[in-house]
């Protein structure tokens, strides 16, 4: 079921692009909560958070932050500061839970999405995390990769692909892009303030990410060692798309792990 949350952010108006997936939420059943990477939307995730409900017989809840997607565009003017992931996690990410009557769900956050996922866990009551190549640092690699992003949206048909899936690729790209690209971004750094995060976490990231490197996870798994680490081979910045099989099943293994009274609904397709 697909629609629109209205809720107010620093004295504006944002409509925010939602979707349900998954059988009916209930007190019962693990509600698991996506949020997508730093060029991400709904239409982006490409259908995985409906099949991966679809296997375990979760609950979903799907959404495009702030300039992506179908929500609300950002303005061209408007450039991002550092802490764009801190609002999104402390601001955004409470009203519209409240809005929408999310109740300590699981936080499933691939990319920005991971890092916004860890850090709402260190402050707010969530059922756990799964952190798909999340960004506890900023890295030389991850710069990198984002400057040649840049080239490629610029001088390749990317602006044209990301159209497909944004109802504005550049509000999409240059909030993302020119917020890591900043000066001021390469002195970002999580790694102390998800110490505090109490619920169980698994970190994920593939072997050839393009956009990190496993420092990533094991300095998650430093500040919290129950943490459990989930390396995958062959994949890239992308598990969702890459090794979609490997990651339904051990994600969807974590989270039943801890939910030992959730009966899964097998008769779900």
């Amino acid at each position: 079921m697909s629609g629109f949350a209205e809720i107010e952010w620093r004295g504006k108006p944002l409509r925010l692009e939602v979707e349900r997936v998954g059988l009916a939420a209930s007190a019962e059943r693990p509600l698991v909560v996506f949020l997508h990477e730093g060029l991400g939307s709904v239409a982006m995730w490409r259908g995985f958070p409906a099949a991966f409900c679809a296997a375990h017989g979760f609950s979903g809840f799907v959404f495009s932050r702030y300039g992506y997607g179908r929500s609300t565009l950002k303005p061209a003017d408007e450039h991002w500061p550092p802490g764009f992931m801190h609002q999104q996690a402390f601001e955004i990410l409470p009203a519209l839970f409240e809005k929408e009557r999310v109740e300590r769900p699981w936080l499933f956050g691939h990319s920005d999405g991971g890092s916004i996922a860890l850090l709402h866990a260190s402050r707010f009551d969530v059922a756990g995390v799964v952190a798909v190549a999340p960004h506890l640092f900023v890295e030389t690699v991850s710069i990198a990769s984002i400057e040649k992003a840049k080239v490629a949206y610029e001088s390749t048909d990317l602006r044209e692909r990301l159209g497909r899936y944004h109802d504005d690729p550049d509000s999409a790209f240059r909030g993302w892009n020119d917020a890591w690209l900043s000066p001021a971004f390469r002195d970002w750094n999580i790694e102390a303030e998800i110490g505090s995060i109490a619920c169980p976490v698994l970190a994920v990231q593939g072997e050839d990410d393009e956009y990190g490197t496993l420092e990533q996870v094991r300095a998650i798994h430093r500040r919290l060692p129950k943490t459990r680490l989930l390396v995958i081979p062959e994949c890239g910045h992308s598990p969702h798309r890459d090794q979609p099989g490997i990651l339904t099943r051990e994600a969807g293994r974590f989270i039943l792990a801890h939910h030992p009274y959730f009966e899964p609904d097998r008769s779900f397709p």
